[in-house]
């Protein structure tokens, strides 16, 4: 049985070991159905009694963590890169050398959906994790050494 490659704007077949480009591929099928966007007002509620450092703007909801270096830029990318892989919705983000802004919205739904506030969720308990200051564990946390810092937390 063969697979279907996406390649830019044309789909190929791969079968066998060979690609046939003549195959057309089925398009693809999203699992559940069409979200509805959220109201703006439910939005506003929801990150106030939730996600307070997050903002809704033009659309998106979004969030700016400041970093220490471009070590921890790549850092909270690659945090934010993995989590948003695995839950299957994508960011947009922009950075630069201190700091990292992530911005959410379901564009099937031109709006937001609760995808975006589970995963800006996620995003927020991993990014602002301090292991430190939890009592029910015995991990340590990054040291107070300068040096070690990587992510300025809120």
């Amino acid at each position: 049985m063969g697979e279907v490659i996406e390649a830019g704007l044309q789909s190929i077949y791969v079968g066998g070991g060979k690609v046939n480009p003549s195959r057309q591929a089925e398009p693809y099928e999203m699992s559940a159905p069409r979200e509805n966007a959220m109201t703006e007002a439910d939005v506003q509620a929801w990150l106030s009694a939730n996600l307070p450092e997050w903002r809704l703007e033009d659309g998106w909801i979004r969030r700016t963590y400041k970093t220490n270096s471009w070590k921890g830029t790549l850092m909270v990318i690659n945090t934010i890169g993995h989590l948003a892989e695995a839950a299957w919705h994508h960011p947009d983000i922009t950075a630069s050398y201190a700091w990292v802004e992530v911005r959410l919205m379901t564009h099937s739904a031109k709006g937001i959906t609760d995808k975006d506030l589970f995963l800006a969720k996620k995003i927020e308990d991993v990014i602002q994790w301090q292991p430190a200051t939890e009592t029910d564990n015995s991990l340590e946390g990054t040291p107070k050494d300068p040096r070690f810092a990587y992510i300025k937390y809120d």
